[in-house]
């Protein structure tokens, strides 16, 4: 079974990523990622399959696994065909080994983490009080920002060091050969796209700066990164805009067009799509 590899956006003004998946959440391939990432289940059952690792998963399930690990999550049929009396929901933490810097995991202080991020390439499952402490620091943080998120993530770490309540998912011998044949690709339009997002990038564009044809890029691009071209940009954007009203003074009008979007109404719309609010009441809540 080949494993594909995903990429997810970056947000501006955010070292690392936390976000929550709903519905039949992880309908995706075997796949892997060059991210860390921990997943806690909220809400489902079904199977999980990690490396050469296959278990089974239900509410609180908490994994930790290291950078290209390949993996998946599989709900029970009741999630799929939308038969369960609830929603099925994870929250995922991603994180790159870099995320801090170059060089900090190199800190002394820092080598326990380090050792916990090598055994992470087995993949982790949580167990117990370890679990339950990290579990509700994952899902108080979905409510914070900044330094406070920061915190809780080396509060985290802090716990997992300090436990041994943890099984070893995949064999010791284990060793999965991935072929990135498209690394480059991905670095290419990541590149590409955070020096030009603040003016209108066509599809003929950005396929060529991957050196593939229109229809060829699409596909690739929403199989990777399990959107659209145009939403991932918008993502970026949206990402970029935030920051600006936390940190500018800018009209709301000002942000949009400096963030690439050609109109006002097109920005709000974006805007409440993926934060769920206007820019507006954005700046309100940040203000307090």
């Amino acid at each position: 079974m080949k494993a594909v590899e995903y990429r997810l956006p970056q947000e501006f003004g955010k070292s690392f990523i936390v976000f929550e998946e709903k519905g039949a959440f992880f309908p995706v391939p075997w796949h892997y990622h060059p991210e860390y990432e921990f997943v806690l289940v909220t809400k489902s059952r079904g199977r999980r399959m990690v490396g050469d690792h296959i278990g089974y998963f239900d509410e609180d399930d908490l994994v930790f696994m290291g950078s290209h690990l390949p993996h998946v999550w599989i709900n029970d049929p009741e999630f799929l065909d939308g038969k369960a009396d609830y929603e099925a929901s994870a929250i995922v933490i991603h994180f790159v080994y870099n995320f801090m810097g170059e060089g900090f995991f190199n800190l002394p202080e820092l080598e326990p983490i380090k050792k916990i991020l090598r055994l992470s390439k087995r993949g982790l499952v949580i167990k117990g009080k370890t679990r339950d402490e990290i579990n509700a620091l994952m899902k108080n943080m979905m409510s914070l920002n900044g330094i406070q998120r920061l915190a809780s993530l080396f509060m985290i770490f802090d716990i997992l060091i300090n436990s041994n309540e943890y099984d070893l998912l995949t064999s010791p011998g284990y060793e999965e050969t991935i072929q990135i044949n498209g690394r480059d690709r991905f670095s290419a339009i990541t590149e590409y796209v955070m020096k030009n997002f603040d003016r209108e990038i066509t599809l003929p564009e950005i396929a060529s700066v991957a050196n593939m044809a229109i229809t060829t890029f699409c596909n690739f691009f929403k199989e990777h990164y399990r959107v659209t071209f145009v939403e991932y940009l918008n993502s970026v954007r949206i990402g970029y805009a935030c920051k600006l009203l936390n940190e500018d003074d800018e009209s709301i009008m000002e942000i949009a067009y400096s963030c690439g979007f050609n109109s006002l109404a097109n920005f709000n719309k974006q805007f409440r799509k993926i934060k769920g609010m206007s820019p507006r009441e954005f700046r309100k809540t940040i203000e307090g």
